[in-house]
């Protein structure tokens, strides 16, 4: 653990105070000494925290302090009382904490007091009914980074595989039209700069999967592979990027196969998540490249249906956490060298 991350603890936003995101904070914080976690500090309301576990909790107001306090106690920075609450019954309260709590977290890594910011989950319904427009956090907090959305790449990363879905909450039958040859280009450019600087990865491998299966069979079974995905192959050759495709998706994923490669990018979003979750359901993390600040966020939802029963699994927070951790000491150490 770098000192960096000791001085500068890690962000992390409770999500929506209704579902699981305040207990797996707090079990992820019960857990820090077994899973070598950096400091952090959860953002929202405390007394949520407080009624879903009987653990310290200490409420903070500055990152400092809560770096000094962690060892004895989970810190909150905390925002506003969200209200009478019932586990797995979301509020507009509730939402607009979760959302003053993404708010707060962007503003403390954006402004250096954080090393990194990882968001719990959050209801886009409730989301949407306090007025909230964008699709998911993800757009949120590239615009409040000053980012297109388009230049913030989504990735699913695992101890063993990271894949980036190039096309994602879209219905299949628009993937075709929206996938192109400039926009695998652009996402395959933003993923090389992220596992450079973010992984420490110095000549990263990509690999390409075919759209259709068999990747077309030479445009037996479909084109897009010889009209799309080859010459955006080619376009990133020619720019020194190591990149191997259009592979058949069925045999990509296999051990030995897989193994080859930094990152694997699939056509849509079920090509790269069903075989991605089959390997790394409870530690796998949602995270995106392209931002001036590191994001990390647990790969599962607000789990309404078991919040406040004590059985939520606190490994993916922990998880997103321990990445968040690397991936801010991978920039220290290229900063370092750098300077």
């Amino acid at each position: 653990m770098t000192a960096m991350i000791k001085r500068r603890p890690i962000a992390v936003t409770m999500g929506d105070p209704a579902g699981v995101g305040p207990e797996v904070a707090a079990r992820a914080w019960a857990e820090r000494h077994k899973h070598d976690l950096p400091p952090f500090v959860t953002v929202g309301d405390a007394a949520v925290i407080e009624a879903v576990w009987d653990g310290p909790v200490v409420r903070v107001n500055d990152m400092d302090e809560a770096g000094r306090l962690f060892d004895t106690a989970l810190p909150v920075w905390h925002l506003e009382d969200s209200g009478p609450l019932t586990p797995g019954e979301p509020t507009a309260a509730g939402a607009t904490c979760a959302l003053h709590a993404l708010e707060t977290g962007i503003g403390l890594t954006r402004n250096g007091a954080a090393a990194a910011l990882v968001t719990g989950p959050v209801s886009k319904h409730a989301l949407q009914s306090i007025g909230y427009t964008h699709p998911g956090q993800t757009e949120f907090i590239a615009e409040r980074c000053g980012v297109t959305a388009t230049n913030a790449v989504m990735m699913l990363a695992g101890p063993g595989l990271r894949v980036v879905p190039l096309t994602v909450h879209i219905p299949l039958a628009e993937v075709p039209e929206r996938l192109t040859a400039e926009l695998i280009v652009a996402k395959a450019r933003i993923v090389v700069r992220g596992l450079i600087r973010d992984f420490g990865i110095s000549q990263p491998r990509l690999a390409m999967a075919g759209l259709n299966p068999h990747a077309g069979e030479s445009g037996r079974l479909g084109d897009e592979e010889i009209r799309i995905i080859a010459p955006a192959i080619e376009q990133l050759a020619a720019e020194g990027i190591v990149v191997d495709g259009p592979l058949a998706a069925d045999a990509l994923f296999a051990p030995g196969i897989r193994d080859r490669y930094d990152a694997l990018f699939c056509g849509y979003h079920d090509q790269a998540l069903a075989p991605f979750k089959a390997l790394h359901f409870h530690d796998g993390v949602n995270l995106t490249l392209g931002l001036p600040i590191i994001r990390t966020s647990p790969d599962h939802g607000t789990a309404f249906n078991i919040a406040g029963s004590g059985t939520a699994d606190p490994g993916p927070t922990i998880a997103a956490i321990a990445m968040a951790a690397r991936m801010a000491g991978a920039r220290a150490r290229g900063c370092a060298a750098a300077a």
